[in-house]
C-alpha cells in the first residue's frame, strides 16, 4: 500500500471510531437521563448501547454487486 492510501485509511478508520463513540456517548447519557429502571446490570446495557451505536455509526462495507 502507499503512504497515502494508508494515511486515508487510517483516518477513515478514526473517524468511522469516533462517530461510534460520540453515538455510546450520547446513547448512555440519554438512558441515564430519563432514569429506566431495567433489572440488567449497567454493564449489559452499556453493551446494548455500544452494540446500537455500531449499527449506527458504521459503514458496512459489502462484497459483489449491488441490487437495485
Amino acid at each position: 500500500m502507499k503512504l497515502c492510501t494508508d494515511t486515508q485509511e487510517l483516518t477513515r478508520r478514526f473517524n468511522e471510531d469516533e462517530s461510534v463513540w460520540r453515538e455510546y456517548e450520547r446513547l448512555r447519557q440519554l438512558r441515564r437521563r430519563c432514569g429506566f429502571r431495567v433489572s440488567m446490570p449497567t454493564h449489559i446495557l452499556d453493551r446494548l448501547d455500544w452494540l446500537k451505536a455500531e449499527r449506527v455509526g458504521r459503514v458496512i462495507r459489502c462484497v459483489g454487486k449491488t441490487l437495485s
